[in-house]
């Protein structure tokens, strides 16, 4: 069984930055790839970034690009998602979830283990 606890969000001005952190539990953390999905009002989940077990392989998002930056810390159990840069349209309720591969994954699917999610809101 694999727990996930997201921490991190809030309120901050269009501009401002967040870092949300993502702890588990279990023993698999370490050889598993992760990721950061989000899910604004009315629209579906959508990827935002991904890294592999090793931290050593990352994507983003196209709308994300240049302004996110995914990083994990193994022996800590832990996944962080610094934002910068933050515009309105980031706004949404940020999941981190477990994949079932060591590599990373963009795909939805191929995630099996989901925390219960971080509200971000951005102000313009």
């Amino acid at each position: 069984q694999v727990q996930l606890v997201e921490s991190g969000g809030g309120l901050v001005q269009a501009g401002g930055s967040l870092r949300l952190s993502c702890v588990a539990s279990g023993r698999t953390f370490s050889t598993s790839g992760m990721g950061w999905f989000r899910q604004a009002p009315g629209k579906e989940r959508e990827f935002v970034a991904a890294i592999s077990w090793t931290g050593g392989s990352t994507s983003y998002a196209d709308s994300v690009k240049g302004r996110f930056t995914i990083s994990r810390d193994n022996p800590k159990n832990t996944v962080y998602l610094q934002m910068n840069s933050l515009k309105p349209e980031d706004t949404a309720v940020y999941n981190c979830g477990r994949a079932r591969r060591s590599t990373y994954s963009t795909r939805l699917a191929e995630y099996d283990y989901w925390g219960q999610g971080t509200q971000v809101t951005v102000s313009s």
